[in-house]
């Protein structure tokens, strides 16, 4: 283990300096198992190579094995958020955001990341980053070069000229365009080429105007049906999913209706999409948490009054959809939209998520199998079985009575390694 890392460990409560590739023993007081909802008493989880080996009631633990004891926890597999942007700082937003380079972008999801691990994340998807700053974000993780979250990136999010993922803040004379803006069909697809080209994992486009950017509606149509077709075609063609920032109720049904994997936001969707999401198997993304923090924070953080007023009008809307398409059944994974709101803070939409009438063990699952279904790791994510990635956190208590204990997240493993154990003595 490098020097620096095994500092961050111990200054994050580590138990023991095994690596990864180390035999450890979790025994946990309670295992939760999400797909289940039952607890497991007196369960040992076995990991080594940053993989669980074993996992199960009262596991002999064999000989050599390091032992993590967590009598008082209650273990599940780490928290998955498909929606965040980690190199946004929230206190820097409308004209203000203009003035931060993409180094500092960077610098900002360096602090943003280790903040989303220690709060029990362990996998996020990334989706919209300047300059691919979240590229370089995910490969620094992955080197072993700074902490955090597994990451999923979309690099930057296409949209059209003028429309929600350009940027609107500056005059004429800039001839600014966002690198990712590109109009019709086929320099759509040449966009989604050249982010692959330089690492995306996934493609993420504005199908309709938004709430953060200047001059347009978050209801109002902007990517064509014909052109997220092309999109889609040519993302799924070269392995890649693609999520659509949707608000409006016919960019919401388009989208669909294109082959898009997940809608994010789906603030004014109505039933007709409802229907269509479900026959589709399209998963619905709703972050039904950061409009009381855009509401309560956004003009100190130099939000414009027009976002906030859109806000304002968007944010009871959105969570009346996130209920009826809730009790319709359709997919739903968790997604927050960390960025518009301090990432690490990303526990606290699970409450939001229970007062609008979803039952607690079905938001846990969002964030955990649903979630991984979505990214398309269902055997390794969000689960807690032998062959899975060896990410497991813990809290205090039952989170099927209160998904507030997740705001106190007590205990962090990923990959095999202990990034938190507020139990450790």
């Amino acid at each position: 283990m490098k020097i620096t890392a095994l500092l961050v460990c111990l200054a994050a409560g580590l138990a023991s300096a095994a690596t990864p590739d180390s035999l450890l023993a979790l025994r946990c007081g309670r295992l939760l198992d999400v797909e289940s909802g039952d607890l497991i008493n007196n369960a040992v989880i076995l990991t080594a190579g940053g993989k669980i080996t074993d996992v199960g009631a009262g596991l002999a633990i064999p000989a050599g094995a390091q032992v993590v004891e967590l009598p008082e926890a209650t273990c599940l597999p780490g928290l998955i958020d498909v929606h965040v942007h980690l190199t946004i700082d929230p206190a820097k937003q409308g004209y203000e955001s203009v003035s931060v380079s993409v180094p500092r972008e960077t610098v900002t999801g360096v602090k943003s990341a280790r903040l989303t691990l220690l709060a029990g994340f362990t996998t996020v998807r990334n989706v919209g980053a300047d300059g691919f700053s979240d590229v370089a974000l995910r490969d620094g993780i992955v080197a072993g070069d700074i902490d955090g979250p597994r990451m999923f990136v979309s690099g930057p999010a296409l949209g059209i000229t003028g429309g929600h993922c350009d940027n609107n803040l500056l005059a004429p004379e800039f001839h600014y365009k966002d690198f990712a803006v590109a109009d019709g069909p086929w320099a759509a697809r040449a966009k989604v080429r050249e982010v692959i080209k330089y690492g995306a994992d996934l493609i993420k486009i504005c199908a309709s105007g938004g709430v953060m950017s200047k001059g347009d509606q978050p209801g109002t149509p902007q990517y064509t049906l014909e052109e997220m077709q092309a999109i889609v075609d040519e993302a799924h063609k070269l392995g890649r999913k693609v999520a659509a920032h949707a608000h409006g109720t016919q960019s919401i049904k388009d989208a669909i209706r294109a082959g898009i994997d997940s809608v994010e936001h789906s603030s004014l969707i109505d039933d007709e999409g409802i229907a269509l999401a479900k026959q589709h198997g399209t998963f619905l993304v709703f972050d039904i948490y950061n409009d009381d923090f855009i509401l309560q924070e956004g003009a100190k953080n130099g939000m414009l009054p027009e976002s906030i007023e859109k806000e304002r009008n968007l944010g009871k809307l959105q969570r009346a959809s996130f209920r009826r398409a809730m009790l319709a059944g359709t997919r739903m994974a968790f997604g927050t939209d960390g960025g518009v709101y301090p990432n690490g803070d990303n526990a606290k939409q699970f409450a939001t998520m229970v007062e609008y009438g979803m039952k607690p063990m079905d938001a846990i699952r969002c964030a955990t199998i649903h979630a991984a279904d979505l990214l398309g790791h269902a055997q390794d994510l969000g689960v807690i079985r032998k062959g899975a990635f060896a990410d497991v956190v813990a809290v205090a208590g039952d989170p099927r009575a209160d998904v507030k204990l997740f705001q106190d997240m007590k205990f962090v493993m990923k990959d095999g390694r202990v990034y938190k154990n507020a139990w450790a003595k």
